[in-house]
C-alpha cells in the first residue's frame, strides 16, 4: 500500500552500523565524541562570528551559515542513531523518516550552493580587491545564503514528495543508520526509474553546477595568487583558499560518490561508510579546518575565551 495510506504504527527499522560488541561500542563512543566536537565547534564558530565585530565581513558571514548547516545536519542523524543504539530499539516512525529525508537533502543541497558562494567571495576578494564592495555587497552577501537555503529546501521538498508517493510492500528494514533516499528505494514495490532520473537531474543542478562555479573561481584565484608581488599576501591568500578547497574536496567528493551513481550500483555497507563521512565527520572537520588555519578566527577565539586583549 502507499506510504500515505499506511498507519502510523508501520514504522521502518534502521539496522544501523553498530552492534553491541566491544569494538562497535568503542566506535559508537567515538561517534558520540565526534558529534560533541562538531556541535561545540560549529556553535562556537557561529557565536564567534556573531559577537566579534572584526569578523563581520561577507566571508565570515558565509562561514557562519556553513557552520549552522553543519550543526543542523549532524543533529538530524546522530541523536536518533544514539537513541536507537542505547535503547535497543531500531524503529523510526514514518514522520521521523520523512523529517530526516527532508533535512538531510535540504542541508546537503544548501551546502552545495553555499560553498559555490564562498568560492565567488574569494574570487571577488583576491581578483577584484578594489571593487570587492561592489562585487560582494552586503545585499548580495545576504541573498546568496538565503538562495542556498531556499534552493536546498526546494530540493528537499521534491525528494520527500516523491518518496512519500511510493508504495513500500517489501521488507521494512533500512540498511542504514538514518533514512536516506538511496537506502529507502530498494524497499519500494513500485517502479522508481523515473525518480532515479529526477535524482540524477537534481544532482547535476546541486553538485555539478556549483562545482563549475568553484573551479572557475579558484582558477582565477590561483592565477591572481601566482602574480602577487608580496610574499605575505600570497601566503595569506593561499592559506584561506586552501582551507576552502579542503572543505570543498571533502564534501563534494563524498556527495558525488553517493548520489551520482545508479541505485543498482549501491552497496549498503559502502553507502553507510560514505554517509558517515559527509554527515558525521565533515561537520566536525569544517570548523577545525577554518579555525586552525585562520589567524582572524584564532584571535577572535582567544578574545572570546578571555585569553586575548580587546583591540
Amino acid at each position: 500500500m502507499a506510504w500515505g495510506n499506511q498507519t502510523l504504527n508501520s514504522d521502518f527499522i534502521l539496522l544501523g552500523i553498530f552492534n553491541h560488541s566491544p569494538f562497535h561500542t568503542f566506535l559508537f563512543t567515538l561517534v558520540l565524541a565526534i558529534f560533541i566536537v562538531a556541535c561545540v565547534g560549529n556553535t562556537v564558530m557561529v557565536l564567534l562570528i556573531l559577537l566579534d565585530a572584526q569578523l563581520h565581513t561577507p566571508m565570515y558571514f558565509l562561514l557562519s551559515q556553513l557552520s549552522l548547516m553543519d550543526l543542523m545536519l549532524i543533529s538530524t542523524t546522530v541523536p536518533k542513531m544514539a537513541v536507537n543504539f542505547l535503547s535497543g530499539r531500531k524503529s523510526i516512525s514514518l514522520a521521523g523518516c520523512g523529517t530526516q529525508i527532508f533535512f538531510c537533502v535540504s542541508l546537503l543541497g544548501a551546502e552545495c550552493f553555499l560553498l559555490a558562494a564562498m568560492a565567488y567571495d574569494r574570487y571577488a576578494a583576491i581578483c577584484q580587491p578594489l571593487r570587492y564592495p561592489v562585487f560582494m555587497s552586503w545585499k548580495l552577501c545576504v541573498l546568496l545564503p538565503a538562495a542556498s537555503w531556499i534552493l536546498g529546501s526546494l530540493d528537499g521538498i521534491v525528494v520527500l514528495t516523491a518518496a512519500l508517493s511510493f508504495s513500500y510492500c517489501n521488507s521494512r528494514d533500512i540498511h542504514h543508520f538514518f533514512c536516506d533516499v538511496s537506502a529507502l528505494l530498494p524497499l519500494s514495490c513500485t517502479d522508481t526509474t523515473a525518480f532515479e532520473r529526477l535524482m540524477f537531474i537534481c544532482c547535476v543542478v546541486m553538485l555539478i553546477l556549483p562545482v563549475a562555479v568553484i573551479v572557475t573561481s579558484y582558477s582565477c584565484v590561483l592565477r591572481a595568487i601566482i602574480h602577487m608581488g608580496s610574499g605575505e599576501s600570497r601566503r595569506k591568500a593561499f592559506t584561506t583558499c586552501s582551507s576552502h578547497l579542503s572543505v570543498v574536496g571533502l564534501y563534494y567528493g563524498a556527495a558525488m560518490f553517493m548520489y551520482m551513481r545508479p541505485v543498482s550500483k549501491h552497496s549498503p555497507e559502502q553507502d553507510k561508510m560514505v554517509s558517515a563521512f559527509y554527515a558525521i565527520l565533515t561537520p566536525m572537520l569544517n570548523p577545525l579546518i577554518y579555525s586552525l588555519r585562520n589567524r582572524d578566527v584564532s584571535r577572535g577565539l582567544k578574545k572570546l575565551l578571555g585569553k586575548g586583549k580587546l583591540q
